[in-house]
């Protein structure tokens, strides 16, 4: 019997808790000391007692920060950049409260630059951490150990998307052995039997965890199920059908008191926090793009569209920003001045684009000037992309769901752009899937989702477009 069979047998679960938090102890007080031998002068500063009171304060408020609701919990199929996320978040809270302290307690002894240095490497040893814990596990899983057995009651549309989730990647661990459903449908091979057959099957099987998609009616059944597993100690999943109520892809669930409310979507930018984490990036960010590129690129681009042809350097066009709004856009005018650019987007081919627009539009400089609807608040760095108003009112009667993108900012680039949305939308598929990720992007921003989307908007840059015209 190899190493990682006789590791199989033990269930780490039950002490995950303890072993985690124990482990960022250990990585926080390894920081602290390679701070103090990195910064300070003396190693003996670090059996100060105002080092040691603030040493002793960032381990209780890091357990703290672990223990509020589980943060200590890596499900297993959680993405890096969710970890990543978490992680951040609590590195800057922990770094607030320890500031907070230092200050009000008047611990001048305390150097300002070890802290930095003590984040940076405490930050460097989390991050590194995890990553490894979870290529470790992966491996382990790759290898065919730590797997969950699961079966799936239900082989409605709601536990088909459950399977296609849990087997998109092996390294989740989980074993699927198959369906059980009264209706032997014969398009699914995998159903076991019906509903009078799963005690018998988990009686022989070893099953861990079970995934009821049933619908309400059958509350009869589902009320035996618990039973049941109750009695063999398997552990019971709901999967509620929340499309019977929204077509969204995700829902969130509020408690007001103990009554649990369902929403139609989850809205991260709803957060005030969050909210005013992207409007410091989106100030920022194009801020440094105004000082740092226009002094010099904007001469180049005027003189060059003035030759061309005749007509202003900027082009201004009404569009739809956020709750609807509409407001000025700005961009590099790249086509000869023309009675319809409000109302006939540019096809490939476009007799109305000079040549340096083409290029302008191809490299997405015409876009540039909409950092300064960024800084003054119309856009955002990120968003679903700002449509003539003309569009708006003719997608809003053909879409459905079309509104919802105008929940947030409009944005230079966005999630749909990446994704190949970009340009000309000949057929109303087209802006149907737009839109699809438009309301994604809304549903799961994150600050790490903007720069992801950011970096690969300029790999797509410099690789070309073929959308881009």
């Amino acid at each position: 019997m190899n190493f990682l069979q006789k590791l199989a047998k033990y269930r780490f679960s039950r002490y995950f808790q303890l072993l985690f938090i124990s482990w960022d102890i250990v990585l926080l007080n390894l920081a602290i000391l390679i701070s103090g031998i990195v910064k300070l002068e003396n190693i003996d500063q670090l059996y100060l007692k105002e080092t040691q009171t603030i040493s002793l304060l960032a381990n209780l408020i890091w357990i703290g920060l672990l223990l509020y609701k589980d943060s200590y919990r890596i499900i297993r199929v959680e993405t890096i950049e969710s970890i990543l996320s978490r992680t951040i978040k609590k590195i800057i809270i922990h770094a607030a409260i320890v500031s907070i302290f230092v200050v009000s307690l008047d611990y001048d002894g305390i150097s300002r630059f070890q802290l930095l240095y003590f984040y940076v490497f405490f930050f460097s040893f989390l991050m590194l951490s995890r990553v490894f814990s979870m290529k470790t596990l992966k491996y382990i899983r790759y290898k065919g150990y730590n797997f969950r057995n699961i079966i799936i009651v239900g082989a409605n549309d709601t536990g088909k998307r459950v399977l296609k989730i849990l087997s998109k990647n092996l390294t989740y661990g989980y074993r699927f052995l198959g369906f059980f459903d009264q209706s032997q449908n014969e398009t699914i091979s995998n159903i076991l039997g019906g509903f009078d057959e799963i005690e018998s099957f988990i009686t022989k099987e070893q099953v861990d965890e079970m995934y009821v998609a049933l619908h309400i009616d059958d509350i009869d059944v589902i009320n035996k199920l618990i039973q049941i597993c109750e009695h063999h100690m398997v552990r019971i999943k709901f999967i509620p059908d929340f499309q019977l109520y929204t077509k969204s892809s995700r829902v969130e669930i509020s408690f007001y008191e103990n009554m649990p409310v369902l929403m139609s979507r989850p809205e991260p930018l709803e957060s005030t926090i969050n909210r005013l984490i992207k409007k410091v990036f989106d100030v920022c960010f194009s801020f440094l793009v105004i000082i740092l590129i226009f002094p010099w690129l904007f001469p180049i681009v005027m003189i060059m569209i003035k030759i061309e042809s005749p007509g202003p350097v900027f082009f201004k066009q009404d569009r739809s920003g956020r709750d609807n709004k509409s407001f000025s856009c700005l961009k590099f005018r790249s086509m000869r001045l023309n009675k319809i650019s409000d109302n006939v987007q540019a096809q490939k081919g476009d007799s109305r684009i000079t040549k340096f627009g083409a290029f302008m539009r191809k490299t997405s400089i015409d876009e540039l000037p909409q950092f300064f609807n960024v800084f003054i608040g119309n856009m955002s760095v990120v968003g679903p992309r700002p449509h003539m108003l003309f569009h708006t009112q003719e997608y809003s009667e053909l879409i459905n769901n079309y509104l919802v993108r105008q929940y947030a900012k409009p944005g230079i680039t966005g999630w749909a752009q990446i994704n190949g949305y970009r340009g000309e939308t000949k057929k109303l598929i087209d802006m149907e899937n737009r839109v699809e990720f438009d309301i994604w992007y809304i549903e799961n921003w994150s600050l790490l989702l903007d720069l992801k989307i950011i970096v690969k908007t300029v790999l797509n840059i410099f690789q070309g477009e073929k959308n881009a015209y």
